[in-house]
Order: structure tokens, then C-alpha cells, then sequence
């Protein structure tokens, strides 16, 4: 890896910040050796953008799940209707299973917003460290909640992690920045509660409650909720 510039041994600050990458993708290099070569500022955009394309992929399925948590309230209404409270009984835990789901999509979405936009505001090398570990962190910490929610967005989930820690060591190994790692934990464990805080405060608001007294007939027959 290359690293010379005729005025030394270590590229300038402005080259390793800003030069624009060339040759082989970000995938590629992550593939082939522990560091990539090159400026970060390409690479954490790159990350970036990627992110983008999963918020946009959970706000599709968070419709998703709005349409089918209508379709299944509209169960629990009718079948309390006909006073078949058995069977509204099961659509209501159906329906309490969609919204764990509905809560737990949009708080991935709400925290990765948050990352996004520390990641967009990063101008200098000296701030890395303090945005990209608490994102690597709530990335990592969500990456099972990501799983189940975009199974087909699994690798590039990985990809992502896999790129910001690269340049997380990259800039700690070439730039001597330090890194904090029990800040950055509990900056990401403040991130993940104000989205979790979020989420359940939409989940008010889209969502309609559901009717008391739903859950008794089936929970006196032993099902869960």
C-alpha cells in the first residue's frame, strides 16, 4: 500500500482527507488487506450513502407493516363485532407481534437517521473518532433487529460495520487519533434509547390501540402475548 508523497513519508493531511480513491471498489480493498489505502473521506461517504439506502428500505417496510396492521385491526374489529371474542383474541396477538415489529423497524430506521447525519457533518480527521465509533456501535448493536427486519440486506449491513471500523483503525493507526471506546458505547446506547423513546411515540400515533379486555378469553387458555 502506498502511501508517499514527495514531501515525505506520510500523505498530507488534505490528500488523506480529501483525494479522491482510485483503482479497485471500497469492497475490494476491505476484501484484500486489513486496511484500505486512500483518503477516508470517499470511504465514509461511501458508508454513508449506503446507509441512506437502508433507511429508505426500512421506511418501505415500516408501510408495510402499517398496511398489514390495518388489515389485521380491522380483524379484531369485526370479529368483536360478531362478539366472537376468540377469534379476536388471536388477531389482537397477531396484531401485538406485528407492532413489536413496527417498533423495533422504526427505531433502526430513527437511529440510522441519526447516524446519517453525523456522518454527514464530519469535516476533519480529528472528529472520526468521536462519530464513526458510536456508529459502528449502534450499528452493530441493531445488526440482529436489521436481520430480521431486511434479511436480504444482511451482507451489505456487514459491509457497512466492516467499512466504518476500517476507518476507524486506518485513522487511529496512520493519524495517531485515539480512540474512546467506553464513550463511544454509551453515546451509542443514548442514541438507541432516544430512537427506542421515538419509535414508541409514533407507534401511538400510527397506530390505533387496541380494544381492552381483547386478550382475556385466550390468555385464560394459556396463549401468549
Amino acid at each position: 500500500m502506498e502511501l508517499r508523497a514527495n514531501s515525505g513519508p506520510i500523505m498530507s493531511f488534505s490528500s488523506k482527507w480529501e483525494t479522491k480513491d482510485q483503482g479497485p471498489g471500497f469492497i475490494d480493498k476491505l476484501r484484500g488487506s486489513v486496511r484500505p489505502a486512500g483518503p477516508l473521506k470517499p470511504q465514509i461517504e461511501q458508508a454513508n450513502r449506503q446507509i441512506r439506502v437502508l433507511i429508505s428500505q426500512l421506511d418501505n417496510t415500516v408501510n408495510r407493516i402499517k398496511q398489514r396492521d390495518s388489515t389485521i385491526f380491522k380483524n379484531v374489529v369485526s370479529s368483536l363485532a360478531k362478539h366472537d371474542t376468540q377469534h379476536a383474541a388471536v388477531y389482537a396477538n397477531e396484531l401485538s407481534e406485528v407492532r413489536k415489529m413496527g417498533k423495533m423497524v422504526t427505531q433502526a430506521q430513527l437511529a440510522l437517521e441519526q447516524i446519517s447525519l453525523r456522518l454527514g457533518t464530519i469535516t476533519d480527521l480529528g472528529e472520526i473518532a468521536d462519530t464513526l465509533a458510536p456508529a459502528v456501535s449502534v450499528i452493530r448493536g441493531m445488526k440482529e433487529s436489521l436481520r430480521l427486519a431486511l434479511p436480504e440486506a444482511d451482507k451489505e449491513i456487514g459491509e457497512i460495520s466492516s467499512l466504518l471500523s476500517t476507518v476507524l483503525v486506518d485513522a487511529g493507526t496512520t493519524e495517531g487519533i485515539s480512540l474512546n471506546f467506553t464513550a463511544a458505547n454509551e453515546d451509542a446506547q443514548k442514541v438507541l434509547e432516544e430512537a427506542a423513546a421515538v419509535a414508541e411515540e409514533r407507534m401511538k400515533e400510527d397506530f390505533p390501540q387496541i380494544p381492552a379486555g381483547v386478550f382475556a378469553e385466550p390468555e385464560k387458555e394459556g396463549l401468549a402475548i
